[in-house]
């Protein structure tokens, strides 16, 4: 498919994320929204031997709902990097090739990001590189509502 869509940003996005990057051309990344929480822009879902777990990425606590996805900074104050690298450990180390790609997630996650919207972005980045999915993915410089567009997806994919 031809065209652009738009994306909010997230952390180790689904499926479904991918495969909406995979049928567009361009790929706009908003990063003026206000933050959203109990979204994928600081949580992601796996698989683990005990169903579905969620891992959430602290951020600092603020005034949310007025606070632009670009300003929110992880709260380095909690154990999430060990909890999370724990948990993909746990979930994913016997697949095949694991250790290979868990070594770089790793590196990325231990980063010490100062904000949320760069780790996320870092991590898309390496995945689509993984992933051999070549696609131009940039970022929003205003925030602008397209209400109607079917290439919408900020809201869609939460």
């Amino acid at each position: 498919m031809h065209g652009k869509v738009w994306l909010s940003t997230a952390y180790l996005p689904p499926s479904e994320y991918f495969a909406a990057i995979a049928k567009y051309d361009e790929v706009l990344i908003e990063r003026e929204e206000n933050y959203l929480k109990q979204t994928y822009r600081n949580r992601c879902y796996i698989l683990s031997a005990n169903g579905i777990q969620k891992l959430s990425v602290p951020v600092l606590l603020g005034s949310f709902h007025k606070t632009p996805i670009k300003d929110i900074r992880i709260d380095y104050s909690k154990r999430w990097q060990q909890v999370h690298l724990g948990a993909l450990m746990s979930a994913y180390g016997s697949s095949p090739f694991f250790i290979y790609y868990f070594e770089i997630i790793k590196e990325i996650i231990n980063g010490n990001h100062i904000y949320l919207i760069d780790l996320n972005k870092v991590l898309l980045e390496t995945i689509l590189e993984m992933i051999r999915l070549d696609k131009k993915v940039s970022f929003t410089d205003v925030f602008n509502p397209v209400k109607g567009n079917p290439n919408d997806l900020r809201y869609s994919i939460n």
